[in-house]
């Protein structure tokens, strides 16, 4: 059985897909002043739980192309389907480690970590994080 904190990062993945489920290839690929379109943002959450689940965990980066959706990055508008495809292949990817997160598990750095951060903490970042981003779209939509 997951930890807690796994089945709330899951639970909020499908929210993120649910509200996320009727947006179009054009809507996806809108910019409102600042706010990036939804398609990066998707983009953008798959890179940061390939960051977080993949690389810094197990040394391991399965979809190179979200990189492109880093912190700090130029912006790049991927097509809806494609941004779909990366993020489904990264989650895909990272489960098999969130299913190992238990007890001592989430308070211990990884190797790789260079703050003050543990997988339990990245875990409340993570879904904290798809919140903000599924506001955010919900607002680019209107």
């Amino acid at each position: 059985m997951p930890h807690p904190l796994v089945t709330q990062l899951r639970f909020t993945r499908s929210e993120w897909v649910r509200g996320l489920k009727s947006v179009t290839p054009d809507e996806a690929g809108r910019r409102f002043g600042t706010i990036n379109p939804i398609s990066w943002m998707i983009g953008h959450l798959a890179w940061q739980e390939q960051l977080y689940f993949l690389e810094r965990a197990q040394d391991k980066t399965p979809v190179p192309e979200v990189k492109q959706f880093g912190f700090g990055k130029p912006l790049t508008v991927p097509s809806l389907d494609e941004a779909w495809a990366w993020w489904r292949a990264v989650t895909k990817a990272a489960d098999p480690y969130l299913d190992t997160l238990k007890g001592s598990l989430l308070t211990r750095k990884w190797k790789r970590e260079t703050g003050g951060e543990t997988p339990g903490t990245k875990l409340h970042r993570t879904t904290y994080h798809y919140w903000f981003h599924l506001g955010e779209s919900q607002a680019v939509r209107q």
